[in-house]
């Protein structure tokens, strides 16, 4: 590596007037230029600087320049008064070169000698490695998760040669929304995930925003057979559409050099595109965000995209912005029919406040869809998920045996900063298979089931009960102990005309409340008193699902990570997904019901082992 040797004339004679510092950790000079820009010069060797991170203040805008000339920005909340934890940047790529970071913070400074104390330039260091072991009691055990950084919605998710591939929104630099950024995890059984270099990275015409990937089978492109072509939002002061391809299988990709490729007068985001074999071309969905609708193209090639028509307005849920959009054919279970769902993710505007996921039923002919709409002309609004914290929701392209299989981020943008960790923030959601079924009103609603490989996870099964009664004293039963509670409880009860209560709880009084009511055919959360909920007004929260049959029966699947629980009904009409931050793990699950009439005809209790997430 070729590093500084020498300090400008100029610099010189502010160090001799106090108001610089060229004095810090071995390899590296800060040189103090002002109360609100400093220059970093690497003068050493280590294959990390690592940069400490403050999450209470401002970002700063650091601009690094390779032997003079700038190379890329990013945006950093430089830590002022203390150290929550540190963040990589990569030097090794960079070691023929001199490199040199222009500093510029947004907080205000009476001097530069008071600039001088803030605790990021005590600490600022070189390393050849950075530790990613887990510092967090609430990183989930058996959910994808980075090592590391923020994260927020899936993208680019293919399957390909027994892979699945899951690419996502990511800041490399902080626990927080920032730096966006494609990361990658890869996948042999979708519940273990190896962690790989980061896939696509922000350029002169912006960060990079969510997008899908196709495997392009037919050359369409001309970039060669199976090419891995990815569309993404370039997200700068406007946002456009553009093209980035892989002919390694999804590992690395090459920007496309006619960027952008779809360009708009007004703001739209999140391709989402699918070869369409009815049509023998490509489709693909944008969201036009603030116009609440979305936008369908078609195109031969996956470059040059025409426009066919608009879908949406008026329709769903209309108060927030739409993202996020994936279109797919289903089976109608128990049937030979299909018909095509389109999802719509938007934030704010959920059922429950913040984001969801919402969809709509009907046709679609290659260039129009068309909604199903009922007699009497409204078009009812339908939720994927009936809990908080389920967003973002897109499938993989590409899935063996035609399955349509769909992940979402598990958070919500009411408190996804602020929920209680630093290391890291956000988690997927168990993957899900899914397909459509026939309610008793005759409309169709999406059928969510957890992903068959999901049972990889299963250890022992420590609890079988059969046939026991359920009355106003609770029947309570233990919860494993081992890897911080996490298990999966199947059970199956019969209530009489009155609601049963189904608890799980701890030593310190915390506890998590899920109701079946037979009487209004609902399945309610409550976290209200869950473990740590003061962090936002907007977490303490009772959600509820219609179970979509009339029956005193309910039987649920329900897996508790460390940080969250998911509810699945057996039969997956419904599903709940919700966080939750015990102070301890729960211990015991109790079953009581409200009249003291109803009965539990079966309860299997399994421990899981932790997945892999290196």
């Amino acid at each position: 590596m070729k590093y500084f040797q020498k300090i400008s004339v100029t610099l010189l004679i502010l160090a001799s007037s106090g108001l610089m510092s060229i004095n810090a950790a071995d390899g590296i000079e800060v040189s103090h230029l002002g109360v609100n820009n400093t220059l970093v010069h690497i003068t050493g060797d280590g294959r990390y600087l690592l940069l400490p991170v403050e999450e209470g203040v401002e970002d700063a805008k650091v601009d690094i320049l390779l032997d003079g000339k700038p190379e890329t920005s990013i945006y950093v909340r430089l830590a002022r008064n203390k150290v929550d934890y540190f963040v990589p940047f990569d030097l090794s790529r960079y070691k023929d070169a001199e490199v040199l970071l222009n500093v510029v913070t947004a907080q205000g400074r009476s001097s530069v000698r008071e600039a001088k104390d803030d605790a990021c330039w005590k600490t600022i260091c070189l390393s050849d490695t950075f530790d990613t072991s887990n510092t967090e009691k609430y990183r989930p055990a058996f959910h994808h998760t980075p090592l590391y950084g923020w994260m927020n919605d899936p993208n680019g998710m293919f399957y390909k040669d027994g892979v699945w591939h899951l690419y996502y929104q990511y800041n490399p630099y902080g626990s927080k929304w920032q730096n966006m950024t494609w990361a990658h995890s890869t996948s042999t059984d979708l519940v273990n995930w190896q962690h790989q270099p980061i896939a696509i990275e922000p350029n002169g015409l912006g960060s990079v925003f969510s997008g899908s990937s196709v495997i392009d089978k037919n050359n369409t492109a001309g970039f060669g057979k199976d090419e891995i072509v990815a569309l993404y939002t370039s997200a700068g002061i406007n946002q456009m559409q553009s093209l980035a391809h892989s002919s390694d299988g999804g590992m690395t990709f090459e920007i496309y050099p006619g960027n952008p490729i779809i360009t708009l007068e007004s703001e739209a985001r999140d391709p989402n595109m699918f070869w369409n074999e009815e049509t023998k071309e490509w489709n693909l969905l944008l969201a036009h965000a603030l116009d609440h609708e979305i936008l369908i193209f078609s195109s031969p090639d996956l470059k040059n995209w025409t426009l066919q028509s608009a879908f949406g307005k008026g329709l769903g849920a209309q108060e927030g912005v739409w993202e996020c959009p994936d279109m797919f054919e289903l089976p109608v279970n128990g049937t030979g029919e299909k018909k095509w769902v389109l999802l719509c993710n938007l934030n704010p505007g959920g059922i429950f406040g913040g984001s969801a996921t919402q969809y709509f039923v009907g046709d679609f002919d290659g260039k129009s869809f068309k909604v199903d709409t009922p007699a009497d002309g409204v078009v009812p609004t339908k939720w994927m998920d009936f809990g908080k914290d389920h967003y973002a929701t897109v499938s993989w392209s590409d899935a063996p045996d035609d399955r349509r299989v769909v992940l979402g981020w598990m958070s919500n943008w009411q408190y996804a900063a602020e929920i209680p960790t630093k290391q890291f923030r956000s988690a997927n959601t168990l993957p899900r298979d899914i397909s459509l079924f026939r309610g008793d009103d005759g409309e169709y609603y999406i059928s969510t089931i957890p992903s068959p490989e999901v049972e990889l996870l299963r250890g022992k099964k420590v609890t079988a009960i059969k046939s026991k009664s359920i009355g106003t004293k609770p029947l309570v039963q233990a919860l494993p102990t081992a890897n911080d509670g996490i298990c999966e409880i199947n059970l199956t009860v019969t209530a009489r005309n009155a609601p049963v209560r189904i608890t799980l709880s701890n030593a310190k009084g915390e506890h998590s409340d899920m109701v079946f009511n037979p009487v209004d055919n609902t399945v309610t959360f409550d976290r209200t008193a869950s473990g740590i909920t003061d962090f936002s007004q907007d977490f303490s929260s009772v959600v509820s699902a219609p179970t979509f049959r009339k029956s005193a029966t309910q039987s649920l699947r329900i897996f508790v990570d460390r940080s969250s629980i998911e509810i699945f009904d057996d039969e997956g009409n419904f599903v709940m997904t919700n966080l939750v931050f015990p102070t301890v793990p729960y211990s015991l699950i109790s079953l009581a019901a409200e009249n003291g009439k109803a009965s539990l005809k079966s309860m299997d209790i399994y421990s899981l082992n932790p997945a892999q997430n290196n």
